[in-house]
């Protein structure tokens, strides 16, 4: 509480972090270049699991948490490959759909409390999907098996009205 002088006492205001949700989108004066973070969500393929961590948006999901990352993958030799994936959900008419997947690589060695991960790949390839891209080229052949069966699961519906190209990129 401050005092303003006149000996009443006014309520400071906190600054707050400015992300646009189920609110008019268009950019207009202040607030310009928001984005909207409420339709993306992080899946985590970690060997034969496959979940959504609502983490790793902020790079504490589970596999993240107690671990020092860098960016040159030498010192992390026993290091256990991972991956995010970014998924960014748009609406059609006939409902919503899974619009943008991109896929990021990770090591991590929990024993020595170690990662290995490029933070810059990591934000861009956030952007790309939330732009509605489809890259999931470093993925293995096991991994976009999981990862198709863990999308179509989670809602079918969503993955019935998914592009072709995503359904292509996956298969």
């Amino acid at each position: 509480m401050e005092n303003n002088g006149s000996g009443q006492e006014k309520e400071k205001k906190l600054p707050t972090l400015n992300i646009i949700s189920q609110k008019e989108t268009k950019h207009r004066g202040y607030g310009q270049g928001s984005i909207d973070l409420s339709q993306l969500s992080g899946v985590i393929i970690d060997g034969d699991e496959v979940y959504l961590d609502d983490g790793t948006l902020h790079a504490k999901s589970k596999i993240e948490k107690g671990i020092k990352f860098t960016v040159n993958a030498d010192e992390v030799p026993n290091g256990r490959p991972c991956w995010i994936v970014w998924v960014a959900v748009d609406f059609k008419e006939d409902g919503k759909y899974y619009a943008g997947v991109t896929s990021c690589a990770m090591t991590v060695d929990p024993e020595a409390r170690k990662g290995w991960k490029i933070l810059a790949d990591h934000v861009n390839r956030m952007d790309y999907a939330l732009k509605r891209r489809v890259m999931v080229d470093n993925l293995g052949e096991a991994e976009k098996a999981k990862l198709r069966d863990f999308l179509a699961a989670w809602d079918p519906g969503m993955w019935e009205r998914s592009d072709a190209a995503l359904k292509e990129a996956l298969s």
